[in-house]
């Protein structure tokens, strides 16, 4: 079985792990950062702003049981692309909204979503999500990891994740794994 990856920025980690986590084809969630000027960076250095990293998911899934343009779907649906450096109370550059490509069949995707959404006009505003190719991932500290399901009553999860995560399983039903 061929796995793929998928890296998507879109807020903070503990927001977007558990909404992917729950899909079929997916196989791990990782969370960490991409797109800045330091290799191996900490928590408390990306929480800076200054790094130029942001927080960021990698996806393993089969494409076989998930493709990527459902990947995007979901992505898009579960934070709002039309902030910039910004999602909720979180600001910072470390939350934009971006998608770190992984070859030329991804870029190829994204762009026709993105054209889409400005023809359609689907936001009513402009998408500011940004598009990589080649940036290297750096996973984040252990305490980082499958976060929201160690701490799904934690106010910051029950406030911002869970939300999410139920709108992504009232929208993709049909594709959550079973529990």
């Amino acid at each position: 079985m061929a796995e793929s990856v998928a890296i998507f920025a879109g807020g903070g980690f503990w927001c977007l792990e558990p909404v992917f986590s729950q899909l079929q084809g997916v196989k791990q969630v990782v969370s960490g950062y991409i797109g800045g000027d330091i290799p191996n960076p900490s928590y408390e250095d990306v929480c800076t702003g200054a790094t130029g990293h942001a927080e960021a998911i990698k996806i393993v899934f089969d494409p076989a049981v998930i493709d990527y343009a459902i990947l995007l779907e979901v992505f898009f649906l579960a934070h709002d692309p039309t902030t910039l450096n910004r999602q909720g109370h979180d600001i910072g550059t470390q939350y934009r909204s971006a998608v770190f490509c992984q070859d030329s069949a991804q870029q190829a995707s994204l762009t026709n979503m993105m054209e889409t959404f400005a023809t359609e006009n689907t936001y009513g505003q402009p998408v500011v999500t940004e598009m990589h190719m080649g940036e290297e991932f750096y996973p984040a500290e252990q305490y980082h990891q499958q976060y929201y399901a160690q701490h799904a009553n934690q106010p910051y999860c029950l406030a911002v994740a869970a939300p999410k995560i139920a709108k992504i399983r009232a929208q993709y039903g049909a594709r959550i794994k079973a529990e």
